[in-house]
């Protein structure tokens, strides 16, 4: 038998035994500042780089080119800025909320709403309004573009609530995920690689180089993104990494040259992290579904 410690007030006991129960009411509409203060800046985020990615289409239209004293790349630009600054948001409220043990429904819901903005809508506009748009030289692009971005919107919505869904506790009762892989591509990263993308094509643009001899690649690539948010190719995940982990030391190097090579050559290294990660999960995908076609 359990004795209860003596002193101990009977609210607090009450308290820890209805966290317990993620169903609990009281549990799961629990509204934790610090983890839901980083998803709202998650989701403002979100909001300033759809409107800048609307600033940008107004000074695309504007006689002298310019709208609230910045030029189209410029207001994309700040609106890649701003999908960074959601990750970045993103990263923190999952973090903050696993390191003080706050987790809640609340929160979880609250974090999807957020990326479906920041990580769904925001790339979507990005990708109907620059990557995919006209200017590219071909003029169908036109009728298509808003086809793609609308694609990879639904399938960014149909992803976040599939992994509500499969990691909703009432699935895993008495036990905790084991597995360290996301499966499908993240929402954050397929978001990532769209903004890397346009900050490539406007250094591209910046340059005087033309991009028609890429931009036939770029609808496939928009809508391989897409379907790979919904697949059941796995991603590693990088929640397990703490302060407490630890690591070899070609491997810690590797990481900081790696570091270093993004902030030198930034817009290019970016795209190739990016797109490395990507295909990284499609080549692992294709290399275990080859060892099981294997005869014993």
């Amino acid at each position: 038998m359990i004795y209860p410690r003596r002193g101990q007030d009977p609210r607090e006991e009450e308290d820890l035994a209805s966290r317990e129960d993620p169903y609990n009411e009281a549990q799961a509409s629990r509204i934790y500042f610090l983890p839901n203060l980083m998803t709202a800046g998650n989701l403002l985020c979100g909001f300033m780089a759809v409107v800048n990615c609307i600033h940008a289409r107004l000074a695309g239209t504007a006689d002298d080119g310019l709208y609230l004293a910045a030029t189209a790349n410029e207001h994309y630009r700040y609106a890649v800025y701003f999908i960074f600054g959601a990750a970045v948001f993103d990263m923190l409220d999952g973090r903050l909320a696993r390191m003080g043990g706050r987790e809640s429904l609340f929160g979880a819901e609250f974090d999807s709403l957020a990326d479906v903005v920041s990580f769904g809508m925001a790339p979507a506009f990005l990708m109907f309004f620059l990557i995919l748009s006209p200017s590219q030289g071909f003029p169908w692009f036109r009728d298509i573009g808003g086809f793609v971005g609308f694609v990879y919107l639904l399938f960014a919505a149909a992803r976040l609530a599939r992994f509500n869904v499969i990691t909703n506790p009432l699935l895993h009762q008495g036990k905790k995920e084991s597995s360290r892989d996301f499966i499908g591509l993240p929402v954050p990263a397929a978001a990532l690689t769209v903004a890397s993308l346009v900050l490539f094509l406007l250094k591209l643009d910046d340059a005087d180089k033309s991009l028609n001899k890429f931009a036939l690649v770029l609808p496939f690539l928009m809508l391989l993104i897409a379907f790979l948010m919904m697949s059941t190719v796995r991603y590693p995940s990088g929640k397990k990494v703490d302060l407490q982990t630890q690591t070899r030391l070609r491997t810690f190097v590797l990481v900081i040259l790696l570091i270093g090579l993004v902030i030198i050559f930034r817009e290019i290294a970016f795209l190739c992290v990016c797109l490395g990660y990507i295909f990284f999960g499609i080549f692992r995908h294709w290399r275990r579904w080859r060892a099981t076609r294997r005869p014993r």
